[in-house]
C-alpha cells in the first residue's frame, strides 16, 4: 500500500494504492480484493504507518520514472544489440537445463494456526489469527476467506472479520512440532534445506531411483508421514527444480499437492502464464516496476522483453528474470555453510518507556545467546534494528573485539547501542549477529592488542617521544558525525585551510582527522601514505570497514592503535633501502630528539614482517 495518486483518487482513492496484503496467498482466491483495499485504506489513512507507506511508494515511483527514463532514450541500433545478448544468454542458459533432478517443496498448512488448534481443540472452525492487535504473525482459513492474512495489523484483521480470534504466539511450541516435521524429512533426504520452521526443499532423486517410486508417490508418502507423526497437514509441490517446486507446493493448499513432469515442454508451458508476482525473489516493488515500465506480468513475457531486461538491468538480474522465463531454477542441493547471522527480533505497541525499552532488549539479548549457544556459535558484529512509532528503520552495529555469544556481553554492547539512540518511541526491536564462527574453535580470543603492551617501558614513560603523534580526546554525543568525520580535513598549521588530495604531499604541521579524533603529527606526508582512518556514516572504519559508534571510545582507541602500527609498518618499508637487523638497530646512534620506535624487517628481499607476527613476536618478550 502506498503513494498518493496523482489525480488524487477520485471517488474510489484506495484503488490507486498498491497494498502489500494481495489476495495471492493461499486461501484467499475468492476474497473481494476491493473491500479489503478499501479497508486497509480507511483504517491506516493519517496514521504513521500511511505516511511512511507513502514515502516508500514515493522512491518506488522515482525508480519508476528513471527506468522510462532509461527505456525512452534506447535507439533502434541499442534494442538490436541488446537483443543479441539477450538471445546470446538465452541460449547459454537453455544449455544449462538439467531434467535429471527431483525436487519436492514442502509448506505446513497455516502453521502456527494449525499447531494451535491442535493443543486447543475448541479452535477448530473458528477464524483464528496468530498474533496481536499490533501485528498477526498467520492467519487460519477460515480468516482468510475474509482477507485476513500474515503481516497484516491485527486491528485491520479485525474490521474485516469481526469475529477473529486472537492467540498468542509460542515459538517453544512451534518449534517441537517443527523438528517433528524434520525427523520425517530426514527419511527422504538427510540433506533436505529448511528454510524456516514450516517450510524444506528435498532432493528425492535418489529416493525415487532406489526404490522405483515416482515424485507424486513420495509426496503422497511424505504428506501421510507427517499428519500421522503431528497431527498436522502440508502441502508438497514437485518439480524438476528448486524454483518452479515452491510454485508447485501452493497450487493445491491446503493439503495437496503438485507434480510438474521432468519434461521441458511441461516447464515452459507450465511457466508460460504463470504471474512473476508467484516467483520468489520477485516483490512488489520489482513487479511493479517490471508492470509499469515493460508491462510484464508472466513469465513468458520475461522472454519477448528480454532484450529490455538486459538493456535496464545489471547482467545478475537479467540473467534471473530470463530465468525465471525459461523456468530455470537451482537443481544442486546447496552447500552446507556456516550461517552469515543469526537474529531475533520482536513487535510491540509504540513506547518511549526508556525501562521497557530495556526490558525488551534484555529479553532479547536472552534470546539470542540462548539461540547462539545452541548452535555453538559465536559472532562479533552484533546489530541493533528500531523501528520508530514512525516506522522509520533504524540498523546500529558494532564489531567486538572478541567473539561473544553470552548474554552478559551482547547487553553490554547492545545496551550502549540503544542508549546512545534515546530518547526515541520504538514499535520494534531486533539483535543480529553476524560474522559468525564455530564455538568449537579455541581460536576466538582477543583479535587486536593495543601499542601500549610494546610502546611503553617498564616504568610506563612512552617511548615514541615528541615526534610522535599525540590523541587527543574527543566525545560524540550521536551517529551522525559532523562533515568532517565524512571528509576529513588535511589543515595547515594556520589557516586551516582544507587541502585537495593532490597537496597531501607537502611538508609541515598537519592535523588530520582520525578516530574521530584529532592526531597532531610534525612529519612529512607522503602520497604513498595510506588513507587516514575516519568513520563512515559515524561508525564504520574507512580502512578496513570495522564497526564500531561514538560510544565506544575504549574499543576505538584499540582499534586507531591497530591501525597506526600497520601505518607505522609500510613507512618503515618504504623509507628503508635495506633489510635492518637486531644488531644494526642497536648500532645506530641515539638522537637528541626521540623518534618512533622502528620495527625489525625481514631477512628476506626486505619485505617487512606482518603485522599479526610482529604482535606476536612482541609478546613473546614481554
Amino acid at each position: 500500500m502506498a503513494g498518493t495518486p496523482p489525480d488524487g483518487g477520485g471517488d474510489r482513492p484506495w484503488e490507486s494504492y498498491h497494498t502489500a496484503y494481495t489476495n495471492a496467498k493461499a486461501g484467499m482466491e475468492g476474497v473481494d480484493k476491493e473491500k479489503v483495499q478499501k479497508v486497509i485504506y480507511e483504517m491506516s489513512k493519517g496514521s504513521k504507518y500511511f505516511e511512511n507507506e507513502q514515502r516508500k511508494e514515493a522512491i518506488t515511483k522515482q525508480k519508476i520514472d528513471h527506468l522510462r527514463a532509461q527505456c525512452a532514450k534506447l535507439t533502434d541500433n541499442d534494442i538490436s544489440h541488446f537483443q543479441k545478448v539477450a538471445e546470446h544468454k538465452i541460449l547459454e542458459l537453455e544449455a544449462s537445463r538439467d531434467l535429471s533432478k527431483i525436487w519436492l517443496h514442502t509448506d505446513m498448512d497455516a502453521f502456527y494456526a494449525t499447531v494451535e488448534i491442535l493443543e486447543n481443540p475448541s479452535l477448530k472452525g473458528k477464524p483464528l489469527a496468530v498474533g496481536s492487535m499490533s501485528m498477526i504473525a498467520t492467519a487460519s482459513y477460515e480468516a482468510r476467506k475474509f482477507g485476513v492474512r500474515a503481516a497484516m495489523p491485527g486491528f485491520i484483521g479485525c474490521k474485516l472479520c469481526p469475529e477473529l480470534v486472537f492467540v498468542r504466539p509460542n515459538f517453544e511450541r512451534y518449534t517441537y512440532y517443527s523438528e517433528l516435521t524434520r525427523k520425517v524429512f530426514q527419511r527422504y533426504d538427510p540433506n533436505f534445506v529448511a528454510t524456516s520452521l514450516d517450510e524444506a526443499y528435498l532432493n528425492i532423486t535418489k529416493v525415487c531411483f532406489d526404490r522405483g517410486i515416482t515424485g507424486e508417490e513420495v509426496a503422497t508418502e511424505l504428506r501421510g508421514a507427517i499428519h500421522q507423526e503431528t497431527g498436522l497437514t502440508c502441502s508438497a509441490g514437485v518439480a524438476p527444480n528448486r524454483m518452479i517446486a515452491k510454485v508447485c507446493s501452493d497450487i493445491n493448499k491446503p493439503n495437496g499437492q503438485f507434480i510438474l513432469p521432468n519434461d521441458q515442454e511441461a516447464v515452459t508451458t507450465f511457466v508460460s502464464t504463470l504471474p512473476i508476482r508467484k516467483i520468489g525473489g520477485i516483490g512488489k516493488v520489482t513487479e511493479q516496476m517490471l508492470r509499469q515500465v515493460l508491462g510484464i506480468s508472466t513469465c513468458q513475457e520475461m522472454l519477448q522483453k528480454a532484450s529490455f531486461l538486459c538493456a535496464l538491468f545489471s547482467e545478475s538480474s537479467a540473467d534471473f528474470f530470463i530465468s525465471v522465463g525459461l523456468g530455470l531454477g537451482g537443481t544442486e542441493t546447496p552447500e552446507q555453510r556456516l550461517r552469515k547471522s543469526i537474529s531475533c527480533e520482536r513487535t510491540f505497541r509504540a513506547t518511549d518507556d526508556c525501562s521497557m525499552l530495556f526490558e525488551k532488549l534484555d529479553s532479547l539479548a536472552d534470546n539470542l545467546a540462548d539461540d547462539m549457544q545452541k548452535e555453538c556459535l559465536k559472532g562479533r558484529t552484533l546489530t541493533l534494528k528500531l523501528k520508530t512509532a514512525a516506522f522509520e528503520v533504524r540498523t546500529r552495529a558494532v564489531t567486538t573485539q572478541n567473539y561473544i555469544n553470552s548474554k552478559e556481553d551482547i547487553l553490554i554492547y547492545a545496551r550502549k547501542l540503544l542508549k546512545a539512540e534515546l530518547p526515541l518511541s520504538l514499535r520494534l526491536m531486533g539483535l543480529r549477529m553476524s560474522q559468525l564462527r564455530d564455538e568449537k574453535d579455541d581460536s576466538s580470543t582477543q583479535t587486536q592488542k593495543t601499542l601500549d603492551r610494546f610502546f611503553r617501558t617498564p616504568d610506563n614513560s612512552n617511548v615514541i617521544g615528541a615526534n610522535s603523534p599525540s590523541i587527543e580526546g574527543r566525545s560524540s554525543d550521536n551517529y551522525n558525525n559532523d562533515a568532517a568525520s565524512s571528509n576529513p580535513l588535511m589543515c595547515d598549521g594556520v589557516g586551516g585551510k582544507e587541502l585537495d588530495d593532490d597537496s597531501s604531499s607537502s611538508k609541515g604541521t598537519h592535523t588530520v582527522k582520525f578516530d574521530g579524533q584529532l592526531t597532531s603529527s610534525n612529519a612529512t606526508t607522503s602520497s604513498s601514505k595510506p588513507d587516514q582512518l575516519f568513520w563512515i556514516n559515524g561508525y564504520i572504519c574507512s580502512i578496513c570497514g570495522f564497526e564500531l559508534p561514538p560510544g565506544f571510545e575504549e574499543e576505538r582507541q584499540e582499534h586507531s592503535d591497530f591501525h597506526l602500527a600497520e601505518m607505522l609498518q609500510q613507512e618503515e618499508a618504504v623509507d628503508s633501502t635495506g633489510p635492518l637487523s637486531k644488531e644494526r638497530l642497536a648500532e645506530r646512534p641515539c638522537s637528541s630528539t626521540p623518534t618512533p620506535k622502528k620495527k625489525l624487517k625481514s631477512s628476506k628481499e626486505g619485505k617487512h614482517i606482518p603485522i599479526d607476527a610482529f604482535f606476536h613476536k612482541v609478546n613473546k618478550n614481554l
